[in-house]
């Protein structure tokens, strides 16, 4: 008997051979988002490869707030990714951090390179010292300031952090290499003056630590193995290393950098999207047109799609594309067997069956899901007067046209075979009614077998139907002209949305559940907007459409 090969990407080789050597006995990960905006699909990748990681070697998930930069962030978008996070299945249970609540210990870190000689206080401006870094062809040269004694440099780093200097004034720095042939060596900033209000420690400081050297702290004191990372973080790891080794932290983290998650054709910039908010080309930052996060959960998209997507990427060390139609694929396996396939008709033309009872309703059993039998039928009435979509009838079809013109019988939904007979129109040429009559031995599910028609339509029956607003989503960006012109600016695209504002839907819907999807047949998925829907005015997003143009081989 063969055995079974399992499959495992580059970062689990690495953690089990860790395990394996006894580099850790617990594996521990974190997502460690800067509470400055919302977050995107990219980081959908990240949440559930770091906690997935956790939960494969039963280890532990710290959701921990890189809040160390007070000029951009906010209470709304702490409480934004909490939610996401949670709506994602990623559980942080009681392991919820904030860089913040380090920044004693990342002072005294800074206090002992300062003594250890390995950082110094820095006058030079900004200006100067972009000027002294040097470039990638040519080494830096050293700050005049470089070699003040450890004394000086404790008074002035604790005058900094007494508020005794203006912004941009001075700065400390770690003392590495300024000829190291990478730059973020080259005696980086890893403290600055910043007289800012921080949402969380107040007024207590006005000197705010680095990217670069609050992360690997975090990381050390949260006792975090495995710092997983984008590529972008690959040429910042010696100076992980180099920090963690310095504050002579015992057990130091491992950085593992993997690719990015790169959408075609979709905004994932912070700049960006932070544009479109505040001038009001999308509705916040939850538009359904965006992937942020929020946008798609607001769209209809679900965890489950979510998790599929990122598992169908999967994990690698080389930066690609991937196409949103991917993103699509996932949502529509994962809703077609799981989604009720209700009638909705979001063009409508008045259909009368002209010798069909006035004035009766019958009630007629529809599948819910055809391909699903599990989940039932349910009772949708019929009567004289349906709605039909505009499109499923022509006053002069071309070849292969199989649904409703005059003369020709099609299939009404789980009902009855219908003729069409005769057709108004108003002044302007646009068809208002279509008069059908009716076989009442064709009903559905009678066995009737006399003879066959080549279309099926979908319906409702106009005295009973909602009236409910329907919104079609394209791309936010030209598909065929990229994201970004020439100039930069982004290639909006002017049919990214499409509100209907006549739409029917089946009475049932009047019952259906918080956040239930359904295919609307033949239209697309859709569910509730959650923001702007009201009992008295339903509002509905298509998720997706039902073609789909991403194959997998």
């Amino acid at each position: 008997m063969e055995s079974e090969v399992i499959s495992r990407n580059f970062i689990e080789q690495i953690i089990e051979k860790d395990i394996e050597e006894g580099y850790c006995t617990t594996v521990k990960t974190r997502f460690p988002p800067e509470p400055n905006g919302y977050l995107h699909i990219g980081h959908a990748k990240s949440i559930l490869l770091n906690y997935g990681l956790a939960q494969k070697y039963n280890g532990q998930f710290n959701l921990r707030f890189d809040d160390t930069n007070p000029t951009k962030e906010d209470i709304e978008f702490v409480e934004s990714i909490k939610k996401d996070v949670e709506w994602l299945g990623a559980d942080w249970e009681d392991r919820l951090f904030f860089a913040s609540s380090y920044f004693d210990r990342m002072y005294e870190c800074a206090v002992l390179l300062i003594k250890k000689g390995k950082a110094y206080v820095c006058d030079l401006t900004p200006e100067e010292i972009r000027e002294y870094r040097g470039t990638l062809t040519e080494p830096g040269k050293e700050s005049p300031y470089r070699n003040r004694s450890v004394e000086e440099n404790l008074e002035l780093f604790e005058n900094m952090k007494n508020g005794v200097y203006e912004d941009g004034s001075k700065v400390l720095r770690a003392k590495i290499d300024m000829a190291s042939p990478n730059i973020n060596m080259r005696d980086p900033i890893i403290y600055r003056v910043a007289h800012m209000r921080h949402h969380s420690t107040g007024d207590k400081w006005c000197i705010y630590p680095m990217y670069d050297f609050a992360h690997p702290i975090e990381d050390a004191i949260e006792g975090i193995t495995h710092s997983i990372c984008t590529l972008e973080f690959e040429d910042h790891r010696p100076l992980y290393d180099w920090v963690v080794r310095e504050c002579e932290f015992a057990s130091p983290p491992k950085q593992i950098e993997f690719a990015k998650l790169y959408l075609t054709n979709v905004i994932t910039g912070k700049r960006y999207i932070k544009k479109l908010v505040q001038e009001g080309i999308v509705d916040g930052w939850d538009d359904p047109r965006m992937v942020s996060i929020a946008a798609l959960r607001r769209r209809g998209f679900t965890p489950e799609s979510i998790r599929m997507f990122v598992e169908l990427v999967g994990v690698t060390k080389a930066n690609g594309s991937v196409d949103y139609a991917m993103l699509e694929h996932c949502i529509r396996e994962d809703l077609k067997l799981k989604a009720r396939r209700m009638m909705a008709v979001l063009d409508p033309v008045k259909l009368v069956i002209d010798n069909y009872p006035k004035g009766q309703i019958e009630y007629l059993d529809v599948p819910n899901n055809q391909e699903n039998e599990a989940m039932g039928t349910r009772k949708v009435p019929f009567g004289r007067v349906l709605y039909i979509e505009r499109e499923d009838f022509m006053e002069e079809p071309p070849k292969k046209y199989y649904r409703l013109f005059p003369g020709n019988e099609v299939r009404l939904m789980s009902a009855y075979f219908v003729k069409c007979e005769s057709f108004i129109k108003d002044e302007n040429g646009k068809v208002t009614e279509i008069h059908c009559t009716y076989d009442p031995e064709t009903k559905s599910g009678s066995g009737f077998t006399g003879r066959k028609v080549k279309g099926t339509i979908h319906w409702v029956e106009a005295g009973t139907a909602m009236q409910v607003e329907a919104r079609l989503y394209e791309n936010l960006v030209d598909e065929e002209k990229g994201v970004y012109n020439e100039d930069g600016s982004l290639n909006l695209n002017p049919n990214s949305l499409t509100v209907l504002t006549n739409c029917y839907v089946e009475p049932e819907f009047a019952n259906a559940a918080e956040n239930e999807k359904f295919q609307f047949v033949r239209n697309g998925y859709f569910c509730m907007d959650c923001k702007d829907s009201t009992k008295e005015h339903p509002v509905f997003n298509r998720i997706v459409s039902l073609k789909s143009s991403f194959k997998i081989s």
